[in-house]
Formats: structure tokens, sequence, C-alpha cells
């Protein structure tokens, strides 16, 4: 009976973080419960980077019924000073009772400390409630502060058989409207959205979330080697979030400080003639950004592909047949010599809306692969 109740406030908690999704910066997202002797006493989400935590929130809710209560945490609380004190000693300060933790903190400041700080101080602490969901939600804030680099979704839309576009160009449309809306809850839940400079030029997109309910833009970030970004292009004069431009040291210098001078960041990514995608990913994650949602052309996927820089694909297809030799595909690389050689998805899932597909899953890369292998070798050995 404890654990189905255990469960059944994990979930909330992790509903409640859930809804913070694009919101948090290079924070987590994180959702809290208190319950008191069956009755729910407190709930909270951290909503922005710099702003209390969800314990904090949940706890001041709970009142006085947070002495002797169960907390339910979807993230191990923190145990260190950043931009606000630490959970685990206001945990330990309201006296309740029980933590219950849907997953540790993979952050090399906490890593364990904040159970610990639990536990010296005689709280009942449980761990792994849940906790295959409580990564899922955190999967761009784990790689981020493992690794420096943003988690990178990769998102298109094809025909049947496979095309972006039709052999003149024309896209619109090719989803339905309810894969469209689908997708600016994707931007929504996206610190960035990235786009090549030839979609810019094409569409003219503001590239925002379109959404009945309040939040931050995301990022704008255009990949353009050459800087052939129009001057008047709708994201350069809106004004609604910042516009980040990666490019090669061989692009104009004179267009480099126009740009700058619309309000634009200019990101030299390598010597050139293409922009160095892994030295962009760095320098992205070194501008605090952990999440990014790609909206690439089949040039810009393929290279993101080749580079291993993609974590999750999200496919929308619609039952159309383009045709054309000439079309334009999702994934436009040198591509593979053997079958065998094929980037494989895992982590499956597949939804309908309406008369479209949405197929998502996680790219398994060669690196990931050979890292496995060497963990089995040295079992054996």
């Amino acid at each position: 009976m404890q654990v189905m109740n255990d469960e059944y406030y994990m979930a909330l908690a992790l509903d409640l973080a859930d809804k913070a999704q694009g919101q948090t910066g290079i924070n987590p997202v994180v959702g809290c419960v208190v319950v008191n002797q069956g009755r729910l006493a407190g709930v909270g989400t951290h909503l922005e980077r710099g702003t209390p935590h969800a314990e904090v929130h949940a706890l001041n809710m709970a009142g006085e019924l947070a002495a002797g209560s169960t907390v339910y945490v979807t993230l191990e609380p923190c145990s260190h000073y950043g931009k606000t004190p630490p959970c685990s000693e206001r945990l330990i300060a309201e006296g309740v009772s029980r933590v219950v933790i849907a997953m540790q903190d993979p952050n090399p400041q906490v890593a364990g400390r904040g159970i610990q700080m639990l536990q010296a101080a005689g709280i009942q602490v449980e761990t792994g409630v849940l906790e295959a969901r409580a990564v899922s939600l955190n999967e761009a804030f784990i790689k981020y502060i493992t690794t420096g680099m943003p988690y990178v979704t990769l998102k298109t839309a094809s025909t049947l058989d496979g095309k972006i576009a039709s052999k003149t160009g024309d896209s619109k449309w090719i989803s339905n409207a309810a894969s469209r809306t689908r997708v600016h809850t994707l931007r929504h839940r996206h610190q960035g959205i990235m786009v090549g400079v030839s979609t810019v030029i094409a569409d003219n997109p503001q590239l925002t979330t379109r959404l009945p309910v309040p939040g931050i833009h995301p990022i704008r970030i255009v990949v353009d080697s050459k800087l052939r970004i129009p001057m008047d292009s709708k994201l350069l004069q809106d004004g609604i979030s910042q516009v980040l431009i990666l490019t090669t040291e061989q692009s104009d210098e004179d267009k480099a400080k126009a740009l700058q001078e619309l309000g634009a960041e200019i990101i030299y990514c390598g010597a050139g003639p293409r922009v160095d995608m892994t030295s962009a990913m760095k320098q992205l994650g070194q501008r605090e950004i952990a999440s990014i949602l790609l909206e690439g052309g089949g040039t810009l996927n393929g290279s993101m592909l080749e580079e291993e820089l993609v974590d999750r694909i999200i496919l929308f297809i619609a039952p159309k047949i383009a045709g054309g030799l000439g079309a334009p595909s999702s994934f436009m690389f040198g591509g593979v010599e053997q079958m065998s050689e094929a980037v494989v998805l895992e982590d499956l899932s597949m939804e309908q809306l309406e008369d479209n597909i949405m197929i998502s899953g996680k790219p398994v890369w060669r690196r990931e692969l050979l890292d496995g292998q060497e963990k089995n070798s040295d079992k054996e050995g």
C-alpha cells in the first residue's frame, strides 16, 4: 500500500515538474508534494532559474503541516549554496519525517550529498520511485550538467517518401494543424530553436512559440557560414528574443557588424567553409543553453547526424507522396555503405495526430556502442 501511495504522489510531483519544461534555463525541472497523514498539504514547482526551488514553494504552502510530513520530490534536494539556499537544510529545519526522491542529482556539486544530509539528520529517505520518468523529464539537464553541451532534439516533418518539400521547394504544409501545434509545444519546452540560413531566406520565420500560455520565448539560433541572412528578416526585427548567428571566420566582417547593430550575437565556429557544429555546441553550452530544438533542412540535419550531436529525433509523417528526384529529404549527408551502419533509434514512441504520425526516438551513436563494448570487455577481463 505504501508503494502505491508513494508512486501516486510522486506521479503528481512529476506532473508539476513537467509543466516547467523549457522555462528553467540550465536548471532541472523539479516538482514537490508535501503529504501529512494522508492530507495533501503543499505543492511546488521550480519555475525559473534563480527563483525558489520546488521544495521551498511546497513547504511554504504546507506551513505548520510540514512538520512530521512526507515530502515527495522528483530530484534529490540540493545541498549547496547557489542562487538559492540548500533545500536539504530547509527540509531538516521544517522537521519533515520522510523524503521520497525519484532520482539522484547528477550535478557533481550535489551527487548524493543532499541525501546524506537528510539521513544524517535522522530523516527517512527513499529513492528511485518512478525514476525512469524523472530521468526522461530531465534529459537536457543531465546532458548539460555532465558534458557542458546542450541536448539537441531534431524535429522534422516529411511525406511518406521522406520529402520535406516538393521539387520546387514548396513545403506549406506537409504536416497537419495538430502536428504544427505540437511543434509549438516542443519549442516552448526548449531553450533555443536552431535553423539553417536557407530556412530563414526561404520562409522568413519568427521562430517563436505561439501558444495560449505565458512563457519564455526560446533563443533563435541561425547557422549561417557566409552571413547570407537578410537584414530585414523578421527574427532580426521583432525583438522578441535573443538571436545568435553561428558563422565562420571566412564570413564578411562588415555584415557581421551590421548584424550586431541589429542586436544579433555573432559566434565564430571554425575557419570554414562550413560551420563547425561541434564547436558551435560547445560555445552554446558556454552561453548556458541546455536544450535546442533543431528545425533544420536536410543538409543541417545531415551534418548534425554525421557529427553525432543529436540526442533525440522527432519525425512527423504525413500521408502524402511528393516524388521528385531533386526534392529535399529530411537527412541529406554522405550516407552509409551498409545497412548495418545505419543510424538506429531506440526508446521509441509513436502517436497519431489525426492523419499524421509522430515518431520519437533516441539515436544510438557509434561512440556509445564502442563505450558499451569497452565496459563489457573490462567486465570479462
